[in-house]
């Protein structure tokens, strides 16, 4: 088992996997983590985070106060995390699979692989799944996802929870459930790669405009509205760019569940409900409230606008075009609700 990734996401799901691998037979009980190497200050001294991690059995950076099991091996190199790995999973900043992506080799023959990422990436012709990047990047490799209402803290602390596998392979599908599942966190599964994935993407967007409403004081009747409205357009936009899309899928975890929680807690409507009261643009706002983490939300709102405008679509998709105009065209957050 590797996890490829470590930041606050990356280690709670470290925490979930290493116990399970301990009590579930059938899987190697050692779980390597890949660790992107920084320093850290711990008592007084500058020590290296994976050394930490080791010794301390702790992130201090990233998920400070939680323990992970000693079966949790950190590793600053990609290529010695994954060697002869059956299983990956993938927690890490879309962005920067591309250069990691050519590193990860040396995995065991039928390799299969989750994503955890919650972006979206974009092409000419439309939404670009990161499952497919994956897939594509690792040489067809089988990718499936898991996406649900997962504060990584609230997970990390056993607080109850539920998630959502999307798979296409049914035996890869029922492997990863069984390596999440635990009684505090609930997994479920459903044939839908890319509406679970797009749920959990497109997800960020609306927990924008959420937390836009917050800034302004708004109730929860405005909030309300936004969640519905959003979920609605999130549904329209996936089964227009795929085929394939369930139903149901929306009322999974990775759906209604995933966009609630989003939007009353979480980093995009933090750093939104600050933007709305002008604390700084995002740069800062990212770099202030942070630690180092990344927003998904700003790049999929403004991919998504960049889709929508080359195709004619913005007006079909109102509250994600009203969005990226207050993130990024300079129109007052005060608009969110007059679209």
């Amino acid at each position: 088992m590797a996890i490829i990734g470590s930041g606050n996401w990356g280690s709670a799901i470290a925490k979930i996997i290493g116990r399970n691998l301990l009590m579930k037979e059938g899987f190697d009980p050692e779980v390597r983590m890949w660790v992107f190497e920084e320093e850290v200050e711990v008592g007084g001294e500058t020590r290296k985070l994976t050394e930490v991690i080791n010794g301390d059995h702790e992130n201090v950076k990233y998920l400070p106060g939680i323990k992970f099991t000693e079966n949790v091996i950190a590793d600053p190199d990609v290529t010695s995390a994954v060697k002869d790995a059956t299983m990956l999973v993938f927690v890490m900043p879309h962005q920067f699979l591309a250069r990691t992506c050519p590193k990860i080799t040396g995995m065991a023959p039928g390799c299969r692989a989750v994503s955890l990422i919650k972006g979206i990436e974009f092409e000419e012709e439309g939404p670009l799944l990161i499952s497919k990047m994956i897939k594509d990047e690792m040489g067809g490799m089988d990718v499936s996802v898991l996406m649900g209402a997962n504060v990584a803290n609230e997970v990390a602390q056993d607080e109850f929870c539920e998630s959502t596998v999307g798979y296409s392979d049914e035996a890869n599908g029922a492997a990863f459930v069984r390596l999440f599942d635990c009684p505090t966190f609930r997994v479920g599964s459903i044939n839908d790669v890319a509406g679970t994935e797009l749920c959990g993407a497109l997800k960020n967007v609306v927990a924008l405009g959420a937390g836009f409403c917050d800034g302004l004081g708004l109730g929860g009747n405005t909030k309300a509205a936004i969640i519905r409205i959003g979920l609605a357009e999130t549904a329209k936009f996936a089964k227009m760019f795929f085929d394939g899309i369930k139903d149901e899928t929306f009322m999974e975890s990775c759906g209604l569940a995933d966009l609630v929680t989003t939007c009353f807690g979480g980093r995009n409507r933090k750093c939104a409900e600050a933007f709305a009261k002008g604390e700084g643009d995002w740069e800062k706002i990212e770099a202030d409230l942070l630690n180092g983490q990344k927003l998904q939300g700003t790049i999929t709102a403004k991919d998504v606008s960049t889709v929508l405008k080359a195709k004619g679509l913005e007006a079909e998709f109102p509250l994600f075009t009203r969005i990226n105009a207050i993130a990024f065209e300079g129109m007052p957050a005060s608009e969110i609700t007059t679209f």
